[in-house]
């Protein structure tokens, strides 16, 4: 089995504004003018209006009934790239890189700030040659420091990915097994990796392993740590 590889995400959080709608403001009935009371007459009453009935809920479509695996097949296939984005282990591995990148993102920024308003105190203000030439050194300084600072990031996220990709693969790999047992399968390749041009969809393991993996990993968490001696 190739390299379970962690997809790690990058993306733009779009704020969308809620717009308040105006209400229109409040009409004042106009004041009621007294008069005599007219002549009572016998009221007539109305026929009741009838009711439509409620109309019945509309029927959810049932979802469509997952595809049989073939009795007897021994060859069947998962989809790698499935399993890592879809399990909670991989959801998981995935969060870690995305929080280990954002806290360097924000440190980059703190260190692009602090260039920003030096450079900006360069434009903006009279100063003496000296102190001109201090400000250019502490820019200096801190680019280089930016620089260092983003080849550093670059090799801890991929150290990091590198670890996680190891420890998935190694949890991984019995659940991928024992499914392919349980059904008897002799032969189970990887649905990115193999070329796979069209198959039964009932071959398709992956969704089992997913469960499978998932349940594995809850039972794992539940347990007590081993005490160590």
């Amino acid at each position: 089995m190739k390299a379970l590889m962690v997809a790690t995400v990058f993306g733009c959080v779009l704020t969308a504004g809620v717009a308040v709608a105006q209400q229109p403001p409040v009409q004042q009935a106009p004041p009621v003018v007294q008069q005599a009371p007219p002549v009572q007459q016998p009221p007539v009453q109305a026929p009741p209006v009838q009711q439509p009935p409620p109309a019945a809920p509309a029927a959810q479509a049932a979802p469509p009934p997952a595809p049989k695996f073939p009795e007897g097949s021994k060859f069947a296939f998962v989809n790698i790239q499935r399993i890592a984005s879809e399990s909670a282990e991989g959801r998981t591995a995935s969060a870690r890189i995305q929080a280990v990148q954002q806290q360097k993102t924000n440190q980059l920024n703190d260190k692009n700030k602090q260039i920003e308003a030096l450079q900006a105190k360069q434009r903006s203000s009279v100063l003496a040659a000296d102190a001109q030439a201090q400000i250019q050194k502490d820019i200096d300084k801190l680019q280089v420091d930016v620089q260092r600072m983003t080849q550093d990031a670059q090799a801890e996220l991929q150290d990091l990915q590198n670890e996680l990709q190891l420890e998935f693969q190694r949890k991984v790999a019995p659940i991928v097994e024992g499914v392919a047992k349980e059904r008897g399968i002799q032969m189970l390749f990887s649905q990115t990796d193999s070329g796979l041009i069209w198959s039964d969809p009932g071959l398709d393991l992956t969704l089992d392993v997913i469960r499978r993996f998932d349940a594995a990993m809850a039972t794992s968490l539940k347990q007590p740590a081993p005490i160590k001696k």
